[in-house]
């Protein structure tokens, strides 16, 4: 009964691992039962070990041969039998690493690592992400979740692409949720704008339920579910439809390629803008006094944010108080 259930868990191996197991065996075998038949020619196991190992790999570099008939009619046997398992073996083995590079590619292989960013659907909003982090040298690992694509869109040892519905816990514990850093979950663009922001509200609270402490940024599509979004425990939402809506108005209003400015004010490469908390020496400062300061370093203080409000360019008699925060660009 034992040796069954020992025979049942070794055809649950890998191919490979078994065929490791028999070639191994057959190096032990023939190697110390070689110096057995001809102890003079191989005075150690070890040297038999070495012998079987050649001959098998058909390099045969001569410097141990069997002399006599019962020697030879073993190396006969080990070459018929060794080298097909051999070559049996690496076959198989060059067969599971294809098959592992397929299920990496077809997006079927968890996510080990921790600390990285999880980006949640596929779109050109996820792609510029990517390719940002690229442009400002940001190594940290992504992993990125998407049910739409056939294959990962990058071959990247940094971007591990798993391939699933995002609401799915399942799928989620494959990116290793309980361990990332943070978590971008983008519109869905196959879906009409209340949809997508229900299921970004649905993912949202799937994630919070694995890890209720990262951080998560949603992009909402309405108005009417960013309530929703913040209640599910959003960290950040971004409200695209707001965004777009100003955008398009100014404009028109301004012309002169105010779109193009709001762009390079929103990359995060070259002169950017921050939110950071003010130094002890300016807190008690007003915002004329604080602006020349900064502007003296190259830094632009362009407002104050202080808890949801955000005032920008205020009163020269602003004075920034404990908690505030700096809305700057700097290089």
């Amino acid at each position: 009964m034992k040796s069954t259930k020992l025979w049942i868990q070794y055809l649950r191996w890998p191919v490979f691992i078994r065929m490791s197991v028999i070639v191994l065996m057959i190096l032990i075998l023939f190697g110390t039962m070689i110096s057995y038949i001809e102890p003079k020619e191989f005075p150690t196991p070890f040297e038999g070990i070495w012998w079987a190992l050649v001959t098998m790999s058909t390099t045969g570099y001569g410097d141990f041969v069997p002399k006599t008939f019962l020697g030879r009619t073993f190396g006969m046997i080990l070459i018929l039998t060794g080298v097909a398992f051999l070559t049996s073996y690496f076959t198989n083995l060059s067969a599971a690493a294809v098959k592992r590079q397929n299920a990496y590619i077809d997006g079927e292989i968890p996510f080990k690592g921790k600390n990285h960013f999880l980006l949640i659907g596929w779109n050109e909003k996820t792609k510029e992400i990517i390719e940002t982090l690229r442009i400002i040298k940001f190594y940290c690992p992504i992993v990125l979740i998407d049910q739409t694509l056939c294959e990962a869109p990058y071959i990247d040892e940094n971007i591990h692409f798993i391939k699933g519905n995002p609401a799915d816990d399942q799928i989620l514990n494959k990116a290793n949720i309980k361990e990332a850093k943070a978590v971008f979950i983008t519109a869905d663009q196959h879906r009409n704008e209340l949809e997508a922001d229900m299921l970004t509200i649905l993912v949202l609270i799937t994630v919070k339920a694995s890890n209720p402490s990262v951080y998560t940024i949603c992009e909402m599509m309405t108005k009417t579910q960013t309530l929703n979004a913040k209640r599910a425990g959003a960290d950040e939402i971004i409200q695209s439809f707001q965004v777009v809506g100003q955008v398009f108005l100014n404009s028109f209003l301004f012309q002169n390629g105010f779109s193009n400015v709001i762009l390079e004010l929103g990359k995060a490469y070259g002169a950017r803008l921050t939110i950071e908390s003010p130094t002890d020496q300016d807190i008690g400062k007003n915002f004329q006094q604080l602006h020349n300061d900064l502007f003296s370093n190259g830094i632009i203080l362009f407002g104050i944010k202080r808890g949801e409000e955000i005032f920008l360019n205020p009163p020269h008699n602003f004075t920034v108080v404990q908690h505030d925060c700096l809305i700057t660009l700097k290089n």
